[in-house]
């Protein structure tokens, strides 16, 4: 089947009891190209790449579907296929709309896309197609007007050095929607027009994530960076629990931030003009610890030549956090629950008792109830520790997060070397959402002291990032379907390719496997051995 392109003339209509021009029934809203092109440079450079897609895509396809639902916008379809109707080169009349002629079988060629040609503009040659709105435009319009899933997707494009933009439209019934990756630029969110009244396949599944975009007012809350609504319910909890004197366990990954939450439950108590004191437990020997926590006299043990308090009796007034409180010994285990239980401290040697007024936030990475289980670690101490619970999740696990924190680390790396600030690349924004950051903040942090050091324009490039953040697997941005090990190998495979500019051999060699093995898993990869001959990877 193929569709006529939409009368523009039955679109438009003029009121004249208000002197309004309309546009399939609502008042249009002009957007200069340069100003679309801006906003997706915008786009690109605060979210990556692959998000950018998405919301440019959805913006079209909310566009197209209304537009179909305009007076005047009824389509007319033919069975059999018919020749696309030629285009005059620039013309931004049916191009704008993104049906320049008839769209089928065999695909709609653009002899000229403005949105191609603005992307190269502003943000340079494309890898991959780059005419997300008009693809949404033309999926929304389509749609809406059969009623029934349809998605065009640009197979060619001239932002990457084809001769021309080339659109496909593909339906359930025809094949090519079997790829959820396909869908999820399409997916709807809470917004006009409304999800039930979508085909089925676009009602946003189980199985398909709908795309995330940040609360209007994520802004870094006391040294934090929260966007993700996981780490904002994080934030929230401790903020509560500032307000009270509870102690607190912190869990979490080794590098997600622990001691950073723990000072902001510090900072937002009534203890905020306190001392705030951290210390690694598991840094300290075991003899070291008690005379570092509880202090000791004069003469208690060899070196001891004067009276020194601990760090329970600094804190006083303010909070103590015991970092890695899961390497404290067992015989350590038991004076430090007593501490905790009668409120006061006896110095190494000291036969008095000392009262103190402390608040404890305790943080580990281990598994505490694993550690009870394995007779590592106290169950009463730990009842008497895990009063309330904060879990920092993971980096990866919140990766709304990961752009706005490379940014504050990298404006305060750039301040701490005395360098000029710096913006991030669409490229190393893009690679930074990919990546899995095993490593968590502190893994970041380093890789943006990395990339101003070594920085040598205006902004971080890919180049600027750490070698095994740039080579490193590239993660999907929400997992939406469980892949097989022979998918999996091929992305791999692909990406290691891509890495090496296509270069086989040097493929092989960092894949550890022989020339003649590689060669026999990129037979029957039909794409990408295409790709490889016709030298596009």
């Amino acid at each position: 089947m193929q569709m006529e392109a939409p009368d523009l003339q039955k679109l438009f209509e003029f009121d004249s009891t208000c002197d309004q021009l309309r546009l399939a029934g609502e008042l249009p809203l002009a957007l200069d190209s340069r100003a679309m092109a801006i906003l997706r440079k915008e786009l690109v450079a605060h979210f990556g790449l692959a998000t950018a897609r998405k919301v440019l895509t959805r913006f079209g396809f909310i566009h197209g579907w209304c537009l179909a639902e305009g007076p005047g916008a009824g389509a007319s379809w033919t069975p059999n296929p018919l020749p696309a109707r030629p285009t005059q080169a620039g013309s931004e009349g049916p191009a704008a709309l993104g049906f320049p002629g008839r769209l089928g079988a065999e695909g709609l060629t653009l002899k000229r896309s403005p949105e191609a040609e603005q992307h190269v503009r502003f943000l340079g040659p494309a890898e991959d197609p780059v005419c997300w709105t008009l693809c949404g435009l033309a999926s929304g319009y389509l749609s809406r007007a059969l009623g029934r899933d349809v998605v065009v997707l640009e197979d060619r494009c001239a932002a990457k050095g084809d001769a021309s933009c080339h659109l496909r439209a593909r339906t359930r019934e025809g094949g090519g929607l079997e790829r959820l990756e396909d869908l999820n630029a399409f997916q709807p969110e809470r917004s006009a027009p409304d999800p039930e009244d979508l085909p089925g396949a676009l009602r946003g599944p189980a199985k398909l994530r709908p795309l995330a975009h940040p609360p209007a007012d994520s802004e870094p809350i006391l040294d934090l960076t929260a966007r993700s609504a996981g780490f904002r319910r994080l934030i929230e909890l401790a903020l509560r629990l500032a307000k009270v004197d509870s102690t607190v366990l912190i869990t979490g990954e080794s590098g997600t931030g622990k001691e950073r939450v723990a000072r902001l439950v510090h900072q937002a108590s009534a203890r905020a003009q306190g001392p705030f004191i951290a210390v690694n437990c598991g840094a300290i020997t075991e003899t070291l610890l008690e005379s570092e926590l509880f202090g000791h006299v004069r003469g208690a043990f060899t070196g001891a030549v004067q009276e020194r308090a601990g760090l329970f009796e600094t804190a006083n007034g303010g909070t103590l956090m015991l970092d890695e409180v899961g390497e404290v010994p067992p015989a350590m285990q038991v004076k430090l629950l007593r501490v905790l239980q009668e409120r006061e401290v006896r110095r190494v040697g000291d036969s008095n008792s000392r009262p103190i007024d402390v608040r404890v936030i305790a943080a580990t990475n281990r598994d505490l109830a694993q550690e009870i289980a394995e007779g590592r670690f106290r169950k009463d101490l730990f009842y008497r520790l895990n009063v309330v619970e904060l879990h920092v999740p993971a980096l990866r696990e919140r990766r709304e997060d990961i752009l706005p924190l490379a940014r504050t680390l990298l404006a305060e790396a750039a301040e701490r070397l005395g360098r000029p600030s710096l913006a991030l690349s669409p490229r190393a924004a893009d690679q930074l959402l990919r990546y899995g950051w095993p490593g968590n903040v502190r893994e970041l942090e380093n890789a943006m002291e990395r990339a101003v050091a070594l920085g040598q324009t205006a902004q971080t490039e890919l180049e600027d990032l750490p070698d095994e953040v740039r080579q490193g697997v590239a993660l999907p941005l929400a997992l939406r379907h469980v892949k097989t090990l022979e998918e999996v190998q091929r992305e791999y495979i692909q990406a290691v390719l891509e890495l090496n500019g296509g270069n086989q051999t040097r493929t092989a060699e960092q894949l550890g496997i022989g020339s003649a093995t590689l060669y026999r898993k990129l037979k029957s990869y039909a794409e990408l051995r295409d790709r490889l001959k016709s030298g596009s990877l």
